[in-house]
């Protein structure tokens, strides 16, 4: 994927004009041909397509999608700038489509805690209507009528500040060179349209023109509106696109963009260099048969009309799905078994299995976006209704570091789920089954590793419920094109509200992550969390699996080894010999996090919010001597099994009995992990 990045047509340029010695500077770029992965921060939905599309949002409903320039631009004092771009908006249905697109200025390329649907991925139900302070300006191009916002209609232009009640709105229109009317202009059409801001710090004067592409640049702007920006934004400022889908869905596209901080209109776009729009599958119809009588072309229709009613019905049972009344109400997150035996051209790419199910490659057919598809076996109805309703929940989960859990479908005993694709795979392989590859450097671990911790961070913290992941490991880290760590697969998290305690349940996860309290209450909990991450800290510090397949009962664990460097003086040597030469400074905090996170009692742990703030440099890793940290990883469950075989706790008349299970036979060497999901 990075390779095929690199490939697009794209034309960016940064340029620093010196304005007479001491006078600020200017700010440009341009992208005429298309954009690269590395020339935005694309979040949500949005991805850059291979031809060099901002695509923001896919046909899925009630998701939102962000591309904003990567580098923040200092709009203080002098806040003057001029934009343009190109833009498309392809509704699924022509009577029932998406929110529409914005240009927004922000002071996060992420804008955290934005909603889908009427808040177009800018705002939340708190800040919407402009009750606090979210130092956002937007230009919207709205396509549907929001009352709550007293949207004029839903084909609108309108100027926001800190609210999605527009401070001015007006039909979306433009002045035609040629006779000087009004005309009409349909923002869902399908069309290459363009729009230009201009904006103004001595007046401080908005204004905003559009037009279909090719047009003039109409002389008279559309709308615009007096706003002193110095006070609306903050200091250091991101600007980019917002396109946001709700009940109903539309792909919205940027196609070029130019831009200008500083005075002086922003450079024109060489519109014959646009990316192409994704070509619409014509449907061709079949030619008419000429009969040579009436009684022959009788025969043949007859024929031709049994036959077809044969094999609708054979697809039909090939298709069909398990579908019951209260899974209506989840219908949104749902996604059609036959989409998914398309993408995954008939559930034949396999790129990974393990211990909960298999996992496929699939191209969904409608938007063209990558995914992994996973097939959970899911026989027992008992429980399976929360399920889902968890994974539908779980689907709304919104981080940068989290791979997006885009749905599910279900099936004669089978729960598919749709996740996201990272074309780089899990941490895993590169820690320890590409030997004919260089090994990762401590800059990237280190970087994986506050990757792994922000998007658990938002998991316990950052969301409306608490969502325990119980499975966190290598194996369940994937790596972007960029090789940006995401925490996957969800199959095994659980909710529950802040404030509540989380309920007893099987012990479901893996040998060397689980943390010893675990046999004893059965309760899964961000402090169990916490303990497996501890152990993925020290499996990517040293390079080794917190238990081998191999180990005998008196072999030491990987806390143990660690804790026994330490208590020697000698914690660095404890480190991946692979690494090289490195920060040993901050190897060492991340081994002896690592060590403090597996405690064996769980109130000593750290929070994540704690173990964020240590990574991040902002406090010091608490002064726990390493006699205090005692002996966690000598656990009952043994050491002659495979480090990812699964220990299953099952209650019976007051005790606990524990058994394993290897999730298979083949060796480690053999054995395929997700590479998604």
């Amino acid at each position: 994927m990075a390779a095929a990045a690199l490939a697009v047509p794209v034309a960016a340029v940064l340029l620093l004009l010196a304005r007479g010695g001491a006078a600020a500077a200017a700010t440009e770029f341009v992208f005429t041909a298309g954009f690269a992965r590395e020339n935005l921060t694309a979040s949500g939905a949005a991805v850059v397509t291979s031809s060099g599309l901002l695509q923001l949002t896919n046909q899925t409903n009630e998701v939102f999608g962000h591309g904003f320039y990567p580098a923040p631009l200092r709009f203080k004092p002098d806040a003057s700038f001029s934009t343009t771009f190109v833009f498309a908006i392809l509704p699924r249905y022509p009577d029932a489509h998406g929110h529409g697109i914005a240009f927004a200025l922000a002071p996060s390329p992420t804008v955290p805690g934005a909603m889908d649907g009427k808040n177009l991925g800018l705002f939340n139900t708190s800040d919407s209507t402009g009750k606090g302070r979210s130092e956002v300006v937007a230009v919207e191009l709205d396509t549907a009528k929001d009352i709550e916002f007293s949207d004029i209609n839903d084909n609108h232009v309108g100027i926001d500040v800190n609210s999605l009640k527009s401070m001015n709105s007006t039909p979306a229109a433009y002045v035609d060179a040629g006779t000087g009317r009004l005309v009409s202009l349909n923002l869902v059409n399908g069309n290459l349209q363009q729009v230009w801001i201009e904006y103004d710090g001595a007046s401080m004067r908005l204004e905003v023109t559009v037009s279909p592409v090719g047009k003039p640049r109409p002389a008279v702007p559309l709308v615009s509106y007096i706003v002193d920006l110095s006070s609306a934004v903050a200091n250091d400022t991101y600007v980019g696109f917002s396109g946001a889908n709700g009940a109903a869905s539309s792909s919205h596209y940027v196609l070029g963009w130019s831009f200008r901080l500083g005075g002086g209109r922003a450079p024109d776009l060489d519109l014959s260099k646009l990316p192409a729009l994704p070509s619409s599958r014509s449907k061709k119809t079949m030619p008419l048969l000429q009969v040579v009588t009436m009684v022959v072309a009788a025969v043949l229709v007859l024929v031709l009309v049994s036959v077809a009613v044969a094999v609708l019905v054979k697809r039909r049972r090939r298709f069909t799905e398990e579908e019951e009344d209260w899974e209506i109400e989840y219908g949104p997150h749902r996604i059609r078994y036959r989409d998914l035996h398309t993408a995954t051209r008939g559930f034949r790419d396999v790129i990974g299995a393990g211990g909960f199910g298999t996992v496929y490659h699939g191209v969904l057919p409608r938007s063209g976006a990558e995914v992994a598809v996973k097939k959970v076996s899911h026989e027992s109805r008992q429980g399976l209704r929360e399920f889902v309703s968890e994974i539908a929940s779980m689907s709304r989960l919104r981080h940068r570091n989290l791979v997006q859990l885009l749905g599910y479908c279900r099936r004669r005993g089978e729960l598919i789920l749709v996740y996201d694709y990272m074309v780089n795979g899990s941490l895993d392989k590169h820690l320890f089954y590409d030997g004919d590859k260089p090994a990762l450097s401590w800059e990237r671990r280190g970087k994986i590793v506050r990757d792994v911790a922000a998007g658990l961070l938002y998991l316990h913290e950052g969301w409306e419920q608490v969502v325990v992941h119980r499975d966190i490991k290598s194996a369940n880290v994937l790596l972007d094109a960029d090789m940006n760590g995401k925490l996957s697969d969800f199959g095994l998290a659980r909710l529950y509200d802040h404030g509540s305690n989380p309920q007893t349940t099987h012990v479901i996860g893996t040998l060397g992550y689980l943390a010893p309290e675990m046999s004893k209450t059965g309760r899964a909990t961000t402090a169990t969390d916490v303990f497996a991450f501890g152990a993925f800290l020290l499996e990517v510090a040293c390079g080794r699996r917190p238990m081998e397949r191999y180990d005998d009962l008196d072999s030491p664990g990987l806390v143990d080894l660690v804790l026994d460097r330490w208590k020697a003086g000698r914690i660095m040597d404890a480190k991946d010999p692979r690494i090289g030469k490195c920060d040993e400074a901050d190897v060492e905090l991340v081994l002896k996090l690592g060590l403090l996170c597996s405690h064996p009692d769980p109130r000593s742990r750290p929070s994540m919010r704690q173990v964020v703030q240590v990574l991040e440099g902002a406090v010091a890793v608490p002064e726990t001597p390493p006699k205090d940290l005692g002996s966690s990883n000598r656990l009952f469950y043994g050491y002659s099994e495979s480090f990812d075989e699964f220990a299953t706790v099952f209650p019976t008349s007051g005790t606990t009995t524990v058994t394993t299970q290897p999730s298979s036979s083949h060796s480690n060497d053999e054995r395929l992990e997700p590479i998604s999901g």
